[in-house]
């Protein structure tokens, strides 16, 4: 018998990187934070109309490298938490931001070349 949902050692991502496609992301964002769900399906109806409107998979593909960045940082409660900690620290206007910038920068960065974006 084993554990569906094993817990994953520090520093391991709580599942795989999921491919880039908006069923996979889906699933992905439904056991990662189902909070946003929302605004997933919402961005995803809006790509696809777009898309079909400018007959372009540009907002399709915008959508996905979108939502596999968000994906690939939520995968890490560490790296997650941080970035919500830079972003605060952005916009709470007290600190000078430029470091914070910075690091939010290479965390995006880091997602990007582990979604193979």
């Amino acid at each position: 018998m084993t554990a569906l949902h094993a817990q994953p050692q520090p520093g391991e991502p709580l599942i795989p990187m999921p491919a880039l496609t908006p069923d996979a992301l889906r699933a992905a964002v439904e056991e990662l934070t189902p909070s946003r769900m929302p605004a997933f399906v919402r961005d995803l109806v809006d790509a696809t109309t777009s898309a079909q409107q400018a007959q372009s998979l540009a907002p399709l593909r915008t959508f996905v490298h979108t939502w596999g960045v968000f994906v690939a940082i939520q995968r890490y409660p560490s790296r997650a938490a941080r970035l919500r900690h830079l972003e605060d620290v952005v916009s709470g206007g007290v600190q000078d931001p430029a470091d914070a910038i910075t690091e939010i920068r290479r965390i995006h960065a880091e997602a990007e070349a582990e979604a193979g974006l």
